[in-house]
């Protein structure tokens, strides 16, 4: 028999009394494995650690998972995953109900700011919409927009049409829908009364009528013996008194139940104090099954290397987190000793601002006095306009002081900034905690591997290995194995040009700030949009990690990065097909006004200049990218289409952003054999990070 691979209603409804023990468990971290596996973990004062984990795709399941049988944590989070964190971080997990009988769980989790359920659907095409405390979607997996039903971000969420429970039904009612059907005793339990065709048969054999016996020559004795025969598994699932089984073939899994069935008496069993943890066992080993037929052999080795290497330099932190500490304690505790000299300092400059005087000519003011030995004058060592600061040496150790406000709420920031570091310290031990316990656990999947890899063929390995020096058609290839790593550019919008140069790009106005003060060195280019709210766009010579060099960024190069440009600023969001763009060199670029002028966060002042490029057209495409490693890439056509096996091209259009990413997901998953591959590297979430904000149109050519 095929093994089971979507729990029942029936399994959802003996699940919930178990999932009410981790009531009150906190939120730590969620995860998004593909496009249909959530991991939330969380922290319980009895149990500690606890992994729940929701998935929604081929395999449908929903269960408190061993630590050991939990993937390891992704890279970067997926949007999805994003708003789950922001949303449920030290949240309490405060009910878990199913749906009527229907395949739905809810949970709900409290925190004092706002209250989030999330709603998982492990019916159809399966999702996991997450609400906010009116009930209206926040995001979900999937957008559904039915006649009978709408899930998707804005709209209320609806749940689908009533079911009828029959463990919550009165006699009359079994009969009535027995009465009315026109089929035998079997079929009419299994959709009249919603029991699926494995219950349904199960109840025939426990109230002894034949399976096949035609609704009109059954009677109130069939009935009734029916009736009392759900009914006295309703009490059982309601009291929790369960007695679960998971069930195998020839030495497979292939069902996994509450209590012992009737229908599986010729199955071997293995009997399991709660359900949840059979639920694990169960669609742990199945998977072990499925990766046995698809996977390569884990880099164990590789995984352990990196966890190992995480934990050196966490525990490397810890010291740096005291030390940063108490350098911060000790800037305060000057404040307050040279309490006269900081209060001197920043009136001079409060008055000075007052009387409308610049901040460049402020700064030559106290210049001037420690040229003539003010004391005041002396410390000081340098005025900020930009950010309104200045910086002061009190007796070796330099402050930088808020200069709009006094010397209490300076000091008063630095010991918060003290406590805010130390806070970052338990967050280190925290972490450190995490990182040993999925060192373990990747300790103990390799011993497993071990033992039920020992006997591989050494024919099929010697046939891999040989697949990788050849021209691989990896649309049709049925597996493909998955390979990535964590980028420090990741977190930002980026591509590579046709000749090889990383291009970045802010995705907000905190990261534009960021590019330019801690990534923009003397041989990149700066790049923007002339329209108003792009990305600031850096066109990197080397890699931050590499020391400077002599490089000419060609031409082509040049011109991708302004089609990033302007794709990705408000010329796609105001369906515009084109727009203007410029390159200029970093010290072209400042963050000081000219007097008397402001300038937003985010933005910046180009002096000199400007190599422009016009009509740029606003087009971007999105790909998946197999080799040298499988992920999501997105950028101008001419740079990504090379590099990815296949892509697809957008355009400023009529499709909302997450609508667009779905369609290009469904699209591109089509074009594999290998669609599970798909899932786990490309999901909708991913490729929505690659389009640019607004609508858009998708070209599938």
């Amino acid at each position: 028999m095929d093994p089971k691979t979507e729990m029942t209603s029936v399994d959802l409804a003996a699940l919930v009394g178990e999932l009410s023990r981790y009531e009150g468990a906190k939120v730590d971290k969620v995860y998004l494995y593909g496009d249909d596996l959530v991991r939330f973990k969380l922290r319980d004062y009895d149990r500690g650690r606890v992994e729940l984990l929701v998935e929604t795709g081929e395999v449908k399941r929903c269960h408190v998972a061993d630590p050991a049988h939990v993937p390891d944590a992704p890279g970067r989070p997926p949007e999805f995953a994003k708003t789950l964190r922001s949303r449920l971080a030290g949240g309490e997990l405060a009910d878990v109900d199913q749906y009527e009988f229907d395949r739905i769980l809810s949970f709900d989790f409290e925190r004092p700011d706002a209250n989030t359920t999330v709603v998982a659907e492990l019916f159809g095409e399966g999702n996991v919409a997450v609400l906010d405390e009116t009930g209206e979607v926040q995001r979900s997996l999937e957008t559904v927009r039915l006649k009978s039903r709408t899930v998707a971000p804005g709209s209320q969420y609806e749940y689908p049409q009533s079911r009828i429970n029959p463990f919550d039904v009165r006699y009359e009612v079994v009969e009535a829908r027995m009465e009315e059907s026109d089929t035998d005793v079997v079929r009419t339990l299994a959709t009249q009364l919603n029991m699926g065709g494995l219950y349904a048969e199960e109840f025939c054999t426990r109230a002894g009528v034949e399976k096949t016996l035609d609704i009109a020559d059954a009677g109130e004795e069939q009935y009734r013996a029916v009736f009392d025969a759900i009914r006295r598994m309703g009490e059982r699932l309601r009291s929790g008194d369960l007695d679960p089984r998971v069930y195998l073939e020839d030495g497979e899994v292939v069902d996994v139940t509450p209590l012992p069935l009737e229908e599986r008496d010729g199955l071997e069993s293995e009997a399991y104090d709660d359900f949840n943890a059979a639920l694990d066992a169960y669609f742990h080993r199945l998977d072990l099954t499925e990766d046995e037929d698809v996977d390569d052999s884990p880099d164990f080795a590789a995984e352990i290397a990196k966890k190992q290497r995480i934990i050196d330099q966490q525990e490397g932190a810890i010291g740096d987190f005291d030390e940063r500490a108490q350098a911060e304690r000790e800037k305060a505790e000057a404040v307050y000793a040279h309490y006269d000299l900081v209060a001197d300092v920043l009136s001079t400059i409060q008055g000075a601002r007052e009387q409308g005087r610049g901040w460049e000519e402020i700064d030559e003011t106290f210049l001037e006095g420690a040229d003539r030995g003010i004391p005041e004058a002396e410390a000081v060592k340098g005025v900020d306009g930009a950010e309104g600061t200045v910086d002061v040496d009190l007796d070796g150790t330099v402050v930088t002081l808020e200069a709009t406000t006094g010397p209490e709420k300076n000091a008063d920031r630095l010991y918060r900034e003290a406590k805010r570091i130390e806070e970052k310290k338990e967050g280190a031990l925290a972490a450190i905690e995490n990182t040993r316990e999925e060192l373990e656990a990747v300790k103990r999947r390799k011993e497993e591997w071990e033992r039920d890899d020992g006997d591989a063929d050494e024919e099929a390995e010697d046939a891999e290995a040989d697949d990788e020096y050849d021209d691989v058609d990896w649309l049709s290839r049925p597996s493909i194995p998955v390979r990535n790593r964590d980028n420090w550019y990741d977190r930002f919008r980026w591509f590579e040009t046709s000749d090889g140069f990383l291009v970045i790009g802010g995705r907000n106005a905190d990261q534009n700030e960021e590019l330019v003060k801690n990534y923009m060195e003397g041989r990149d280019l700066f790049c923007h949009a002339q329209a108003h709210g792009g990305p600031v766009t850096l066109i990197k010579a080397t890699d931050p990690s590499e020391a400077a060099r002599d490089v000419t960024i060609p031409e082509q190069s040049r011109r991708e990065a302004a089609q990033f440009a302007v794709s990705y600023s408000s010329v796609w969001k105001d369906g515009r097909g084109a727009g203007d763009a410029y390159v200029v060199t970093p010290d072209q670029v400042s963050k000081t006004p000219e007097s008397g002028e402001y300038i937003e966060k985010g933005g910046f002042v180009i002096r000199g200049e400007r190599d422009y490029y016009r009509d740029v057209a606003a087009e971007v495409a999105v790909g998946v990218q197999v080799e040298p490693e499988t992920r999501v890439i997105g950028g101008p056509p001419s740079a990504v289409e090379p590099r990815a096996e296949t892509t697809i091209r957008l355009t400023p259009g009529q499709f909302a952003q997450n609508d667009a990413a779905m369609k290009c997901y469904r699209l591109l998953k089509d074009r594999f054999a290998d669609q599970s591959f798909v899932r786990k590297v490309a999901s909708a979430d991913l490729i929505q990070e690659f389009l640019p904000p607004g609508e858009s149109d998708v070209h599938e050519g």
